[in-house]
């Protein structure tokens, strides 16, 4: 679909009903609960999956009543990608998902993605300064000065839980 030939409005409704996004600051707003937080994302959604149900894919379905400041930074990042699987999205873009989290957190992510993925059935895109993350991906687009350089296809992609840095 060419999105450069869409009006403003039909942009709108393409990113709320087609994508999902998760951002490198988790973006929650602090005075509503991790379940609430969901909510709001399902709410603008076309065809959303059950709230309780993105909770449990990110693991946390027993922290649905929790403020953002009551949870870890990895706890608030998958909080933010329950938000954005909720819609269930044909397109998951990610913008640094991993960038404020310490490494162990970081590859909770990282695999939690890949998990998304492969139960919802929608392609990840992952925009990272992690080089390292490219071995589990299909294809790594090489960009410079925001234009493509290249495109590697990884014939033989790591698989999410055997990836470490």
């Amino acid at each position: 679909r060419d999105l450069t030939a869409l009006t403003d409005r039909e942009l709108v409704a393409y990113r709320r009903d087609v994508v999902g996004f998760v951002f490198q600051f988790f973006n929650l707003i602090p005075s509503l609960t991790a379940y609430e937080n969901i909510k709001l994302a399902a709410s603008v959604a076309q065809n959303p999956i059950e709230v309780q149900r993105a909770l449990e894919l990110v693991g946390l379905e027993d922290r649905g009543g929790h403020f953002p400041a009551q949870l870890s930074g990895g706890e608030q990042q998958r909080v933010s990608i329950a938000r954005a699987i909720v819609k269930n999205p044909a397109l998951l873009l990610c913008d640094e998902p991993t960038g404020a989290l310490d490494s162990t957190n970081g590859l909770a992510v990282i695999r939690l993605l890949a998990q998304a993925r492969d139960q919802l059935g929608c392609p990840v895109v992952t925009i990272t300064h992690n080089a390292e993350i490219a071995e589990i991906a299909d294809r790594v687009f090489h960009m410079k000065d925001g234009r493509i350089e290249r495109i590697a296809v990884n014939e033989h992609p790591l698989p999410a839980e055997e990836f470490s840095w």
